[in-house]
């Protein structure tokens, strides 16, 4: 990303982030009791937990250690609680304003007003807190999702397909050892022929991969016909060379733009991300300039992280495109966002002859948690004419 470009986005980022921060300081603030002596506590200790969050980004990078990592978990979870507060007070302030209105709020809450917001205080702390508590096992418990699909092409050899795919592992301080070990055990006992990773296997930072040795992790997987990856716009966040190099290294064979015959039955086309002009000013290549030379006799299989534009799949007649990137909002409500921005922001769709299926993904960016949906590995059992 140009230097100038980043500058803009981090400040937006920061504003915004400090903002939301200074708004809900502020509400807090508002119910504690006027000279009460937790006032200072609650000053000092919510800025020192609002400050994690920037303060892990910066020394993951510069000082990776046993306590950045603390630092990342904190403010990481942050954002989840930072997220829900924002939602309780813009509610707190709804209702205070149609109150200001319609008078509909009880005279005995009004009467003893200070306690009434002590006791709101303390509840929305509460609920939130069992939330993110319920959002955080979720995020612990990947599915298998089942898929059967048939794709109308005559090929030679066997004519199905046991195909496993992951996207949106994210590999790094959060999502280490201990959820590396359950993502290759659960593809292995799936058996598969074929492993995919639709992108965002490394979550920005090479460094805390490198310290747990997540790649002797990803070496386990065992697959008949291989292990193949494509760059996700996090791949370029942190440097995609690198951590493309990291995963050739340990048995992950990344597709970047390029399509291959795979046993002589079927057509694998990996898209370079649509992020990479962003970070590196060179755009990645046309999917028709791809699919030149694929022979459209046999079945052919995309990768694309990002699901976007997928009437050029549907254009260029591929039979099964799969994607990640959404994470389905990852956190309700923002999945009405993603549903709003995708034609799909998770699941399956067929479209024309052409077969999508964009997955949730298997780990989380920023808050640790998943509420309105689950993480996935996906097996898709494909089968031919």
């Amino acid at each position: 990303m140009k230097t100038g470009a980043f500058i803009i986005f981090f400040t937006i980022v920061i504003t915004v982030y400090g903002l939301l921060n200074s708004y809900i300081f502020i509400r807090g603030l508002q119910a504690l009791p006027a000279g009460s002596c937790w006032r200072p506590w609650y000053s000092v200790g919510f800025w020192l937990i609002a400050s994690t969050f920037i303060l892990a980004r910066v020394l993951e990078r510069a000082y990776p250690c046993g306590f950045t990592g603390v630092i990342t978990w904190i403010g990481s979870f942050w954002l989840a609680f930072l997220l829900y507060f924002t939602l309780a007070a813009l509610l707190a302030d709804l209702v205070r304003f149609l109150n200001h209105f319609i008078h509909f709020l009880p005279s005995a809450l009004l009467a003893d007003y200070g306690r009434s917001k002590m006791i709101l205080l303390i509840s929305v702390i509460g609920m939130v807190a069992m939330v993110v508590v319920a959002g955080y096992i979720n995020a612990r418990n990947p599915r298998i999702k089942k898929l059967n699909l048939h794709i109308a092409k005559t090929v030679t050899g066997s004519r199905e397909l046991n195909l496993v795919m992951a996207s949106d592992i994210h590999l790094g301080t959060l999502i280490a050892k201990r959820k590396a070990n359950k993502l290759v055990a659960a593809i292995n006992s799936l058996n598969p022929d074929l492993v995919l990773f639709a992108g965002d296997v490394v979550d920005e930072d090479l460094t805390p991969v490198i310290m747990n040795n997540l790649g002797a992790n990803l070496s386990q997987i065992r697959a008949k016909l291989g292990v193949y990856a494509i760059p996700g716009n996090h791949e370029y966040i942190g440097g995609a060379e690198p951590a493309i190099r990291y995963l050739e290294e340990h048995g992950v064979k990344v597709l970047r733009d390029t399509s291959i015959r795979i046993d002589n039955r079927f057509y694998l086309v990996g898209r370079d991300d649509r992020d990479k002009q962003r970070f590196t000013g060179k755009a990645r290549r046309e999917l028709g300039e791809l699919m030149k030379g694929v022979d459209h006799s046999c079945p052919v299989i995309l990768m694309d992280h990002q699901p976007f534009h997928l009437d050029q799949t549907v254009h260029e007649k591929i039979d099964l495109q799969l994607s990640g990137h959404t994470h389905h909002g990852q956190i309700w409500p923002l999945n009405l966002i993603t549903s709003a921005m995708y034609e799909v922001s998770s699941g399956y769709l067929k479209k024309g002859d052409t077969h999508f299926y964009v997955s949730n993904g298997f780990g989380t960016w920023g808050p640790p948690i998943r509420l309105g949906n689950r993480p996935e590995i996906v097996q898709i059992k494909l089968t031919f004419d």
